[in-house]
């Protein structure tokens, strides 16, 4: 279920929805057939585009899955490919931002191709669970370290898990998952991605809240 946020456009989200065009209509793909593709219906993969709806992560990986790009070429930077001694240098403050839901987002390492995994800096905004329409689910595995505040992780097959700064959890990205702060401050933590190599397995379809109610 692609449920996100419509609302008015915002520099960021016209830019990266700008480059979300360019890339379906440099391979000739019609909206209709960049959504079958991609996996999102239709009318998300529109509002996208006009900068109607800033996309939640799970979103953004299964675009440059299914558009065979690099997630940086979505926020400006050109991906480097380099045969061996691949290194990315991101200063402070210096990561691609990228909001949605209760996360703000800084992406990092964004000028390197084909990347195994893909590395965030995020505020956590959220405080509830009612900030989330549905659980963030995806291919591939994340690692969650938190540095200041602290955090719960909401999941589909297990209790919630609390957690402080210096504490960390792996977990595969396939299970429903969202994270709050619990922090009288909004928390912070590094947040990683693996690329979507692992085969998907069934999906459960409860809602965050849904499973907060039982």
């Amino acid at each position: 279920m692609d449920t996100q946020i419509t609302k008015p456009a915002e520099p960021s989200t016209t830019d990266l929805g700008r480059r979300v065009r360019a890339a379906r209509q440099s391979q000739d793909l019609t909206l209709e057939t960049a959504s079958r593709l991609c996996g999102v219906s239709r009318s998300t993969l529109s509002k996208v585009e006009n900068g109607l709806m800033s996309p939640t992560f799970d979103v953004l990986q299964k675009i440059v899955l299914g558009l065979k790009i690099e997630i940086g070429e979505l926020f400006g930077s050109m991906p480097k490919v380099s045969a061996s001694g691949r290194r990315a240098l991101t200063r402070k403050g210096e990561g691609q931002r990228h909001a949605y839901r209760g996360y703000q987002m800084e992406l990092l390492a964004t000028d390197l191709a084909h990347k195994a995994m893909l590395p965030f800096r995020i505020r956590i905004s959220a405080h509830t669970l009612d900030a989330f329409d549905d659980w963030g689910r995806h291919e591939g595995e994340e690692f969650l370290y938190v540095i200041s505040g602290s955090v719960c992780l909401h999941s589909e097959l297990y209790a919630p898990t609390h957690l402080n700064a210096g504490d960390s959890l792996y977990f595969d990205s396939r299970t429903g998952h969202a994270a709050v702060s619990t922090s009288e401050e909004d928390a912070e933590v590094l947040w990683m991605a693996t690329s979507a190599d692992i085969p998907q397995a069934p999906a459960v379809n409860e809602s965050p809240k849904k499973q907060r109610e039982i």
